[in-house]
């Protein structure tokens, strides 16, 4: 973070002084201007709901320019890391800052995989709820509980124990999400095999049985590999800033970790591509592709309180970049797979054509955004609506540990403290109202 040579001056006009606000350049991206002071200075604070314009953090992770499409993790963008790395190499990149050479990669992959066991009482755990629980109800439950199970690892400003967690985290993330699925199938837990990549090993512990040997797929492997990547980290989001704010209480990396998940939950954020197939799933439901153009009409009628799920994006006021991959991705599964034809995926598709050649979403920039897509390639590979989240989580936490590790190393950070206007009552007297 550099002193600009400029300064901002806010000025009143009521009589008070102005006052000089310092001004700070990044590396890219808006600048911003340090109101730190300001209510010292001035007894006022800013108002911005949802910090649509508030700078919480300084951060070397990820940028995003929502005017461009333009998405990089750790000045890298996510075309050439999709393209050309893996997700493993990513999470090297997050975590230390650089991509790894030979020999760092090699130690990386075998050091997360070689920890994806579980201790073995998180089976018991598990049977604490209910067989037909939401996936992510039981995630939250499990990765809290990772705290419990591994004490060794619970100080945050511990960098050895952060580094402990971290590993820990991204190597049984993979694990706990597939026996979460197990559990409510009621099909036995699957435990994880070495000798597979990372996505390979969730697919077998996901979709294998002790019956038969299990035959990784490996174009649903590289698609999976893909969503992982892609949903790695996303600057300062509702639940990575949750993480955030959880973390600097200085609670263990398992606890705050535990929190962004709970917030990912939300519809409005990682359930996104949820409600995207359960859109399509009504529409399916109610006339399917014969509907289309009347469910898009109804879209565009601001009265109809029909709503288009998977398109345009709150960042994202061009493209988004990764819609553009994930599209790709979905293309070639839904071939592989045989699925072109499937009823609810020509849907997707006839809805996919009319928002890119309508002018009305055209206009609007209402483009297909990354979670219409991804939700489209998971029901594919099998995996059901309700585990999207989890999916997403398993993908995150990498991101939200890079967030949680470089936050605890800022020689400014402090304990979160929003503040707020108060609009209540002014103070009164309790024998005024008897």
């Amino acid at each position: 973070m550099q002193l600009a040579e400029h300064k901002a001056t806010l000025s009143f006009n009521n009589g008070s002084p102005s006052v000089d606000l310092p001004v700070y350049q990044g590396s890219i991206g808006p600048e911003v201007v340090d109101i730190r002071k300001l209510y010292g200075q001035t007894g006022m604070f800013t108002y911005d709901p949802g910090f649509l314009s508030t700078a919480s953090c300084q951060s070397s992770i990820t940028y995003i320019d929502g005017e461009k499409g333009r998405l990089l993790y750790r000045g890298y963008p996510i075309e050439q890391l999709a393209t050309q790395c893996d997700f493993l190499d990513t999470c090297y990149l997050l975590l230390k800052g650089d991509l790894p050479n030979e020999t760092q990669r090699g130690d990386f992959h075998k050091l997360v995989l070689q920890h994806t066991m579980v201790h073995e009482q998180m089976q018991f755990f598990l049977r604490g709820f209910r067989r037909d629980a939401h996936p992510m109800a039981v995630l939250t439950g499990l990765i809290g509980a990772l705290s419990a199970f591994y004490h060794d690892s619970t100080d945050i400003h511990n960098p050895e124990h952060r580094e402990i967690a971290a590993i820990r985290l991204i190597s049984k993330l993979p694990t706990l999400v597939a026996m979460a699925y197990k559990y409510g199938v009621g099909q036995p837990y699957m435990y994880p095999r070495n000798d597979l990549s990372y996505a390979g090993n969730f697919l077998r512990m996901m979709f294998g049985t002790p019956c038969e040997d299990y035959k990784v797929n490996p174009v649903l492997e590289k698609a999976l590999d893909r969503i992982f990547i892609l949903h790695a980290d996303h600057e300062q989001n509702a639940s990575t800033s949750t993480v955030r704010l959880c973390g600097s209480s200085g609670t263990n990396p398992f606890a705050a970790i535990a929190a962004g998940v709970a917030c990912l939950w939300g519809p409005a954020h990682g359930g996104a591509n949820e409600a995207c197939l359960n859109m399509l799933e009504h529409l399916q439901a109610n006339g399917g592709i014969a509907k289309v153009g009347e469910f898009m009409e109804q879209v565009k009628d601001k009265n109809s309180g029909v709503k288009l799920m998977g398109f345009g994006h709150r960042v994202y006021k061009n493209y988004d970049p990764r819609a553009k991959l994930m599209q790709e991705t979905c293309n070639e599964v839904l071939a592989e797979l045989g699925l072109e034809k499937d009823p609810l995926f020509a849907l997707a598709k006839a809805v996919e054509k009319i928002a890119l050649e309508d002018d009305y979403f055209v206009q609007r920039k209402l483009y297909p955004n990354v979670d219409f897509y991804s939700g489209i390639v998971q029901r594919a590979i099998g995996i059901p609506v309700k585990l999207f989240t989890g999916i997403f989580t398993l993908a995150r936490t990498v991101g939200w540990i890079a967030q949680l590790n470089e936050m605890i190393g800022d020689p400014e950070y402090k304990i979160g403290r929003p503040r707020q206007l108060y609009v209540g009552a002014p103070e009164r007297n309790v024998s005024a109202q008897r």
